[in-house]
């Protein structure tokens, strides 16, 4: 049975898993709604991925990464948990190691990262405002009635795109009515939407920063062309859109989690077994001092398996204590 890895990269909108072979060939990729029920689509993903490759081939490792990792990371057992800026940067570098940027913009944040010497030089990232996020497109576009993959070709046809204030999305959907009451075309809408979201971007992530070519444009907001020509305008060169470009994080992942399982020798992972058991978070108020955290915990069959969100580590020690004795 031939080997293969695994990532997954739990978001507040998509989660993402992509699996890769030695060579690392892209084999399988699911792009499934999170819907604010982590566990049950992580579940859902790895009962669609049995089906697929379950017989074929077999997971030798198994990364996580984005705003979920650390769930992931215990519900399945992963070799690695990497932090989002990593797992994008590692992708990029994959596919073209001379990368210098690297622009993500995903459902709820976006990012930048900036490589020199194929390592991540400086990066920042907006999970503030929406106004720079695929959320904010996904809304204009059911408010203008046009499939949010269509959005792009519109903005490609606009002759004179109209001036949005693109600083908060309030604002810009505010400006855009506006422009709409004074007889303004869609596509000149729809042009300066996608410049005013570019020009949102490059002030508050990319300020100060040296963006250099090659420039990569990953994250689901990618498939935009109408973002890509408005980042190749302003910045005044090329914009590659990487294949895969919106699973990149996942692809990160699955290359990390290869590397890792040839270094140690072994794998954690559990496999697909995880879909037969029945997990769910919640979580507590710890009232032991001042600080008054939100401890959550991950329970499985009814036991819990881990705790964390403690400053001290109270609660968090203990049951990793437990888990070092269980094993011994």
């Amino acid at each position: 049975m031939k080997s293969c890895y695994l990532g997954i990269d739990i978001g507040s909108v998509s989660t993402n898993f992509v699996v890769i072979d030695e060579d690392k060939n892209l084999i399988e990729k699911l792009y499934i709604r999170t819907q604010g029920q982590p566990i049950k689509i992580l579940k859902e993903g790895m009962e669609r991925l049995k089906l697929s490759i379950g017989g074929e081939r077999r997971i030798a490792g198994a990364g996580t990464t984005g705003s979920g990792r650390q769930l992931a990371a215990l519900i399945t057992s992963a070799d690695i948990v990497k932090n989002e800026i990593t797992s994008h940067a590692v992708a990029a570098l994959d596919f073209c190691e001379n990368v210098k940027t690297v622009i993500e913009i995903g459902g709820q944040d976006s990012k930048i990262i900036i490589i020199r010497e194929g390592l991540v030089y400086d990066f920042a990232m907006n999970t503030v405002c929406a106004a720079g996020t695929g959320s904010f497109l996904d809304r204009q576009a059911s408010r203008l009635n046009i499939p949010i993959e269509e959005l792009g070709g519109y903005a490609l046809k606009s002759r004179n795109p109209v001036r949005i204030a693109g600083r908060c999305a309030v604002f810009a959907e505010s400006d855009m009515i506006h422009k709409q009451q004074t007889g303004q075309s869609l596509e000149d809408i729809i042009g300066g939407l996608c410049q005013a979201l570019v020009r949102n971007y490059l002030n508050n992530l990319a300020k100060g920063k040296k963006i250099e070519a090659p420039i990569f444009f990953q994250g689901g907001v990618a498939a935009n062309v109408g973002i890509a020509a408005a980042f190749e305008k302003e910045l005044k060169t090329p914009i590659i859109v990487p294949p895969n470009y919106d699973v990149m994080g996942a692809y990160g992942a699955a290359l990390l989690a290869k590397d890792q399982v040839k270094n140690k020798g072994y794998t954690t992972f559990k496999g697909f077994d995880i879909i037969n058991i029945e997990y769910m978070s919640r979580s507590f108020k710890c009232e032991k001092c001042a600080n008054c955290c939100e401890v959550v915990e991950l329970v499985a069959d009814g036991r819990v398996q881990a705790r964390w969100g403690d400053r001290c580590g109270r609660w968090s020690d203990v049951e990793q204590r437990k888990q070092v004795a269980h094993s011994g």
